[in-house]
Formats: C-alpha cells, sequence, structure tokens
C-alpha cells in the first residue's frame, strides 16, 4: 500500500480521519450551546476517561462546534506547577477577540479585567520582566478582579465576560485540558465561578477534560460540583464504531479490509482510538494489496507494538523513578495474581488494592506512600476508590511484564 496515502493519524491529541463514536457527545453539546446562549439553565460539561481514549480529540471537537457558532473560545491545559490566573487570562483573551463585540468601550473593559485578574498573580512589587504582557495594550482595571482572592476574582471575570457575550446573543467556552492537574484553590475557584455564572444565566460555560478521577478532585473541592457538571466518561469505542474509525479513511483511500482483518484489529487494539491509529498507520505500510487481511495484520501487529511500547508506554514509563518503577511493576504483577485466584477480573486498567501491592513488594503499605502519591501527580496511576489504585493508561500492566 502507498505510504504517502496512509490516511491513519497516531498521534497526541491529533484529530482521526474519521471521528468514529462520539456523535452522542458531540449532538449533546450542539444543544448546550443552544441553550446557553439563549439564556436557559445548563451545565458545565467534564470529559473523563484513560489515555489514549480520544479526550483531547474529542475536546478540540467540541471546542470547533461553538467556534462555528461564532462563540468565543479559548484553550489551556492545566499544569500541576502553574497558577490557573495566566494561562486562563491567555485564553480569555482569544475568546473576547473571537467574540468580535462591536462596542470598542465595552471590550476595552473586558480586557482590562483580564489583565488585572492576570497581573494580580505577580503582585504590586513585581519587576517588569515578572509581570504578564498578553498582548493587551489597554490598562488594567483597578479594583475588578485583582482583591488576589482567585475564588472572588474569577467570579468577577466570569460574570463581565458573561455580560459581554450576552450583549452579542453568543456565549464564551473555556476549555481545559488535563484538568485533573489544576491546584485546590483553583479547582474550588473554577468550580464557585461555574456556579455563580449557571445561577445568573449567563452565557459562560467551561468545558474541562481529565483522568478518571477528575470528578472525585471536583467533588473534594464542593460538594455540590456532582450536580454543577454534566459529567461523559470517554472509553474505548464499540466494535462498529472501531470498524468505522478503520474502514471509512481506507475507503476515502480506495482501500478497504476484510472481515477477518477488522476482527484481529479490534482483538490487537480493544477498540481504544489511539491503539487503532497506531496499528492502523502500520498495517496500511505493511499490507501489499487492498483489501487489508488478517494475515497482513499479523505481520504489522509487531511493528506497532514497538512503536507503542517506545512511544506511548516507554515514555511514561522512563518518567518514573527506580522506586516507582518497582511499584509499578508490583502492580501489574498483583493484578495477575488477582485474576489467577480467581477473586476478581484483570481489566484493561488493572485495578488493585494498595496493599496487594505492598504484599508483592514485601513492604508495609504506609512505606510505599512516597512512591504512590509520586506515581499519582505523574498522572501514570489514579485511584478511583479508597485503597485502590489503577494504571491511566490501558494495556499498560501488559506492557510492563512483557517488556519492563
Amino acid at each position: 500500500m502507498d505510504p504517502i496515502r496512509n490516511p491513519y493519524a497516531p498521534g497526541a491529541g491529533q484529530r482521526p480521519p474519521e471521528l468514529a463514536g462520539r456523535d452522542e457527545q458531540l449532538t449533546m453539546f450542539d444543544v448546550v450551546l443552544e441553550r446557553v446562549a439563549k439564556g436557559r439553565p445548563e451545565r458545565s460539561l467534564v470529559l473523563t476517561g484513560l489515555r489514549g481514549v480520544g479526550k483531547t480529540v474529542l475536546l478540540n471537537a467540541l471546542r470547533s462546534a461553538a467556534v462555528r457558532r461564532r462563540w468565543g473560545t479559548g484553550k489551556l491545559e492545566a499544569r500541576p506547577d502553574q497558577s490557573l490566573r495566566r494561562p486562563l487570562s491567555s485564553a480569555l483573551h482569544q475568546a473576547v477577540r473571537e467574540l468580535g463585540h462591536r462596542d470598542e468601550e465595552s471590550v476595552s473593559h473586558v480586557l482590562g479585567v483580564i489583565r488585572s485578574f492576570a497581573q494580580r498573580e505577580a503582585g504590586p512589587t513585581a519587576k517588569l520582566r515578572e509581570q504578564w504582557n498578553p498582548g493587551i495594550d489597554v490598562p488594567a482595571v483597578k479594583g475588578r478582579a485583582d482583591s488576589g482572592d482567585i475564588e472572588i476574582d474569577l467570579v468577577e471575570l466570569f460574570t463581565d465576560l458573561g455580560g459581554l457575550a450576552a450583549d452579542e446573543g453568543k456565549g464564551i467556552a473555556v476549555f481545559i485540558d488535563e484538568m485533573q492537574d489544576l491546584g485546590p484553590d483553583d479547582v474550588s475557584a473554577l468550580c464557585a465561578a461555574c456556579h455563580e455564572i449557571s445561577q445568573s444565566g449567563l452565557p459562560v460555560i467551561v468545558v474541562g477534560a481529565g483522568l478518571p478521577h477528575l470528578p472525585a478532585v471536583l467533588s473534594a473541592s464542593k460538594s455540590y460540583s456532582e450536580r454543577l457538571f454534566r459529567y461523559q466518561r470517554i472509553d474505548r469505542l464499540p466494535r462498529e464504531a472501531a470498524d468505522r474509525a478503520l474502514s471509512a479513511p481506507a475507503e476515502d483511500e480506495d482501500a478497504a479490509y476484510a472481515v477477518d482483518a477488522l476482527e484481529a484489529m479490534y482483538a490487537a487494539t480493544g477498540g481504544y482510538p489511539y491503539f487503532i491509529q497506531a496499528y492502523g498507520k502500520a498495517v496500511w505500510d505493511r499490507a501489499p494489496r487492498s483489501p487489508i487481511t488478517a494475515d497482513d495484520v499479523a505481520v504489522a501487529a509487531p511493528e506497532a507494538e514497538a512503536e507503542l511500547a517506545v512511544g506511548f508506554f516507554g515514555s511514561r514509563f522512563e518518567r518514573a523513578t527506580p522506586g516507582e518503577r518497582d511499584y509499578l511493576r508490583a502492580m501489574a504483577d498483583a493484578a495477575v495474581a488477582i485474576a489467577e485466584s480467581g477473586e476478581g477480573v484483570l481489566d484493561d486498567v488493572e485495578s488493585v488494592p494498595t496493599a496487594d501491592v505492598a504484599t508483592v513488594l514485601g513492604k508495609k503499605p504506609q512505606s510505599l506512600s512516597p512512591a504512590r502519591d509520586a506515581l499519582l501527580k505523574k498522572g501514570l496511576i489514579y485511584s478511583g476508590e479508597r485503597g485502590r489504585i489503577a494504571f491511566t493508561v490501558p494495556h499498560f500492566g501488559r506492557y510492563l511484564r512483557e517488556h519492563a
């Protein structure tokens, strides 16, 4: 097969040629946009799921839907070592520009509020190089969104933004990727701002994406967050959608898959979107002709697995210290022990009790807390329920047993 015409796109956040299996979320978001623009009550949205299920791709698709309705949009990626003020200010600056409000005085006021919100992080005595310079050429608005209390400031900022958008009969949407990495104060402020905006009926929404434990992070901050957001669990694709993700791009290039090839691909990928793209690319390059067969999949599988071992699994494993790697291997071994004993079913995330990990390593659970906490902060594992942990990456346990 011609590699130049290879349609598959394995990449971080890179939109696949066929966004299969996400129609429900796209349709639901269209309804949210229409309701918010008309001043009707609606909740902000949170997408959760493992690595490689396409959360970032879907987040970008939802943003595109808002842009098509001429909303103002901005996007940021949360980082555990960074306050929310500056990246959010940059995202909102872009959102105001996209909104295209016709009253220059109103726009200047809101931009000045954004500037005051951002510069409050540096403090009044900060040197010039430490002050935020986002390209906003209007002076900061004193006494608005600059109290120093992130919760008060964010409510004031969102209120002014909502008023600006309402003037145009449009809305503003803020998209936050890796939302679980926000600091506790920032999460609390974001929840409070969304709550206030929802009560006021102003057209501002937040769309967040993060790992499966994100709802627990939000709930720990504000008890009402369970009712504040609409949660959507993004999971692997069912067989029909996975087949379409492979077949539709191939058909656009005058190629096809045999039935047994699609069966083999689903068995290999488990329906995870990133794996589908990685295997699809490798199989296309290896297959001599169309239709692609199960034999072609078997020939190309080692190449796809090698690519994943380096770029998807290996890069994450390398981020761990030697002690943390021991903990990850022990998680993988504990999962197999549970499955072999018949006490549980081995799932893709291989959720295991922390006590079982300690047993594998022959140590007390308390002594392993530093390694576990470091892995949680690095986003390699997560805790879906008290006393249990799981990999954030599907098939990571299998990789550890075979390669690490």
